[in-house]
């Protein structure tokens, strides 16, 4: 099953959205909006489910599903944690500063705490007041929950997993040291995430779903070139029952928390740093990491932040080369 929001009002209104994402079948006499369909999602996911049946008949009303007019599946969503799950991504960024990595950052997650107010449509711009802040996008995999006890289990943590989707989770690099110095964590720097036109529901990413991760080609483009085709089931340091369960260790989590992956990364098959697309690499998910390999190998880093007028592309296609929850297009704007 894959669900959405069309614009109208705050929270949107929830649609169930056909397999091939051309269709759409307005729910609101089931749920208004996609949090109260989390929020009672035992009695409520049937009933979805039959519709999206329904749809896939073509025995109910129907209308065009455009990526275009769609608000983000959760418009505003009670928490939003992000996690560093691939940790070759961390490992690279700390020896590009000539940091040593502490050994607990491969058995215990890093995990920041989001704002979730504003959640940024797929095709809404990225807004950038100064180019001298340092943008940067993040492709991601994110995971919703229904309502998650305090303390939950790894494993019983996989259960609560209700809906998989995509985010460019926008980081303003420049303005990060200052904040991390203060030993206080994010705020200005982390400015409001795109979510992927639909989430989706486990059962439906089939066999791409397995283990707590979902396993496929998270792909990447930036100014209409290929950028990043990392594998997000691979270098996968902890999957997304370890993140849920890390992040209920000590507090109830409510129904329509989102829990990212952090930045998807791939070491290259050699084991050292990932290489360009271009260069027959699996590329990268955010301009920081290509930054940090050039440091690396070059003293310097040469790809520049983004500017106005660039513009990113983040999707997931099926075996069948069939996009899966649409795609994130965003263009960066100056305010």
């Amino acid at each position: 099953m894959k669900l959405g929001s069309l614009k109208g009002g705050r929270d949107g209104r929830l649609v169930v959205v056909s397999h091939d994402l051309a269709w759409c079948a307005d729910a609101r006499h089931i749920a208004p909006t996609l949090q109260a369909a989390l929020d009672d999602w035992e009695r409520i996911a049937p009933q979805l489910e039959l519709l999206a049946q329904d749809l896939a008949h073509g025995v109910i009303p129907k209308e065009r599903f455009h990526a275009r007019e769609a608000d983000a599946p959760l418009p505003r969503a009670y928490q939003w944690a992000d996690g560093s799950a691939y940790v070759n991504h961390v490992e690279l960024v700390r020896k590009a500063r000539g940091a040593e990595m502490p050994e607990s950052f491969w058995t215990d997650p890093l995990m920041y705490q989001g704002a979730s107010d504003e959640m940024l449509a797929p095709r809404d711009p990225i807004p950038l007041a100064d180019e001298a802040w340092g943008c940067d996008l993040e492709a991601e995999i994110v995971v919703v929950t229904d309502d998650v006890p305090r303390g939950v289990s790894r494993e019983a943590a996989l259960g609560h997993i209700k809906l998989v989707g995509l985010v460019n989770d926008v980081s303003l690099r420049n303005l990060i040291p200052a904040e991390l110095g203060k030993g206080f964590g994010f705020v200005q720097s982390k400015p409001a995430s795109a979510l992927s036109p639909v989430l989706v529901t486990p059962e439906e990413l089939g066999d791409a779903w397995r283990d707590g991760k979902l396993h496929g080609e998270l792909k990447v483009d930036l100014n209409g070139r290929p950028f990043g085709r990392a594998d997000a089931g691979v270098d996968m340091t902890f999957d997304f029952g370890t993140l849920v369960a890390h992040l209920a260790k000590t507090r109830n989590l409510g129904a329509g928390t989102i829990v990212g992956s952090g930045t998807v990364s791939n070491k290259d098959a050699d084991g050292g740093p990932g290489k360009p697309v271009d260069r027959g690499g699996k590329g990268y998910s955010c301009l920081a990491e290509v930054r940090t390999v050039e440091t690396i190998l070059d003293g310097t880093p040469a790809t520049p932040f983004l500017k106005a007028g660039d513009t990113v592309r983040i999707w997931m296609e099926d075996e069948h080369g069939h996009s899966i929850f649409g795609a994130i297009e965003q263009a960066v704007t100056t305010q």
